[in-house]
C-alpha cells in the first residue's frame, strides 16, 4: 500500500508537471511585479480583523469583524466565477454554500458556481484559468504544481477545529499500553487520506511523540465506510478518523487519541489561479468580501447552538442534524498562519510524495487580498510573514 500512495503521488505530480509547461506558455507571468493596492479603512472591521500571522498561539482568537461586514462593494460589471471544492456535504465547505444561498456573492456583482472536482483533476484548470478558485488545500499535489510553475496561491484559510474536537490520530491500545506512550513505529495506519494530503503534517506530529514517524508506519489506503471497521476488528491498528466518526470510539478504553489538527492553525481554504491573482483580483477581493462576511455573519462563534440555524445547515449540506450536533462548531478561520506550507512540505518530506527544493512561501501564499477585504495595511508584496516552526 505504501507502493500505491506513492505512485498515485508521483503520477499526479507528473501531471501537473506536464500540463505545467502549457500554462507557462499559455499564460506566462508579467516582466514586472504587480503595484500595490490602495487599501483603505473598512467600516465594522477594526482592530479584531486582523490577526498577527506569526501567532501560532493555540488559544488565539480568529479575526473577526462585525457582523454583515466588510459590506458589499459591487463591481462595475458582474462576474461568472467557478469555485472548484471537492465536496458540498463536509461541515468546512458549508460558508461557501451559505454565501450562495444567502446571496452574499451576488451582492458583489459575483454569480458564482460551485463545482465538485477532485483536486487533482482541478489544479491544471485553476492553474490554466479554467477555473476561478478551488476550496482545498495546499497538498503535496499543489506544492509540486507550483514547483512545476503553476501560478497558484493559497489566498485564504477555512477552519480550524474546537478544542474539545477528538478529529485525528486513533489507536488500538496493546496490553499494558495507555495514551501517554504508545509505541507506533511498524504500525499499520488505516486512513482514507494519502500520504500527500495536509493531514500528513498534524500526523507526523502526532506520531513523533509516540516513537514513530510517516517513514515508520505501514500505510493502508480504505475507503471512508471501512476505516472505523478495520480499527474496531483489528484489521489496522490505528486511523484517522474525522467528524463524527470519532464518536464511535470515543470513551472506549480499547482505543485512545493520539492528536489532530493544531489548535489555530487552518489547512487549507481557497486557492486562487492567475484569473483571479492576476488578470482579475477586484473580483479575487470581492468574493473573498462575501466569504468573510458570510463567517463574519453566520459562523462567527458556536453556530450550532442556534438551534433554527444547525437546523439549516444540516439542510444545506444534506446532514442529518442530530450528526451535525454530535460534534462541536469548527473555528471559521479565513487568515493564513505564518511557515504553515514550510511545516506541510517538511511532512510531505518524510512521508515521500514530495520532490525538489521547498517551495518558499512568498510563492505559495498570499494574505493581500483578504488583508484589502477587511482594510488592513500590510508590508510585504505578498503577505508574507516569519513564524516559529
Amino acid at each position: 500500500m505504501r507502493i500505491r500512495t506513492t505512485t498515485l503521488a508521483l503520477l499526479v505530480a507528473g501531471s501537473l508537471l506536464a500540463t505545467a509547461g502549457c500554462a507557462k506558455e499559455d499564460d506566462a507571468p508579467p516582466a514586472e511585479p504587480a503595484k500595490p493596492r490602495a487599501v483603505s479603512p473598512v467600516a465594522g472591521c477594526g482592530k479584531g480583523s486582523w490577526t498577527d500571522p506569526a501567532d501560532l498561539d493555540p488559544d488565539r482568537a480568529p479575526a473577526r469583524c462585525a457582523p454583515d461586514t466588510p459590506a458589499p462593494r459591487p463591481l462595475p460589471e458582474k462576474r461568472d466565477l467557478t469555485i472548484a471544492t471537492g465536496t458540498l456535504s463536509a461541515e468546512y465547505a458549508a460558508p461557501l454554500q451559505m454565501a450562495v444561498e444567502k446571496g452574499e456573492f451576488k451582492k458583489e456583482g459575483l454569480n458564482v458556481a460551485l463545482k465538485v472536482l477532485p483536486t487533482p483533476d482541478a489544479l491544471p484548470l485553476l492553474a490554466k484559468g479554467d477555473i476561478d478558485a478551488q476550496w482545498a488545500a495546499p497538498e503535496a499535489a499543489v506544492m509540486n504544481g507550483i514547483t512545476s510553475g503553476f501560478d497558484i496561491k493559497w489566498t485564504a484559510g477555512n477552519f480550524s477545529p474546537d478544542p474539545r474536537s477528538k478529529s485525528g490520530l486513533w489507536v488500538r491500545l496493546k496490553k499494558g499500553e495507555s495514551a501517554d506512550h504508545v509505541p507506533m513505529a511498524g504500525r499499520k495506519l488505516g486512513t482514507m487520506i494519502g500520504k500527500g494530503s495536509v493531514i500528513a503534517y498534524p500526523m507526523g506530529k502526532a506520531l513523533k511523540k509516540h516513537g514513530g514517524g510517516l517513514d515508520e508506519i505501514q500505510f493502508q489506503q480504505l475507503g471512508s465506510a471501512d476505516v472505523l471497521t478495520a480499527l474496531e476488528n483489528g484489521g489496522t491498528d490505528s486511523a484517522w478518523l474525522l467528524d463524527p466518526v470519532w464518536r464511535k470510539v470515543d470513551g472506549d478504553k480499547r482505543f485512545a487519541f493520539l492528536g489532530g489538527q493544531p489548535q489555530a492553525e487552518p489547512l487549507g481554504g481557497l486557492l486562487f489561479g492567475p484569473n483571479l491573482l492576476k488578470k482579475d483580483p477586484d473580483a479575487g477581493v470581492a468574493l473573498l468580501r462575501a466569504y468573510i462576511r458570510t463567517v463574519n455573519t453566520y459562523f462567527a462563534g458556536d453556530y450550532k447552538a442556534d438551534e433554527g440555524f444547525a437546523t439549516e445547515l444540516a439542510k444545506l449540506i444534506s446532514t442529518d442534524k442530530q450528526v451535525l450536533l454530535s460534534t462541536p462548531s469548527l473555528r471559521m478561520d479565513w487568515e493564513i498562519r505564518a511557515g504553515t506550507t514550510d511545516r506541510l512540505q517538511e511532512a510531505y518530506r518524510a512521508a515521500g510524495v514530495s520532490k525538489g527544493d521547498e517551495v518558499p512561501e512568498s510563492k505559495a501564499v498570499n494574505r493581500t487580498l483578504y488583508e484589502e477585504a477587511v482594510g488592513h495595511r500590510t508590508a510585504g508584496g505578498h503577505g508574507t510573514a516569519k513564524g516559529r516552526k
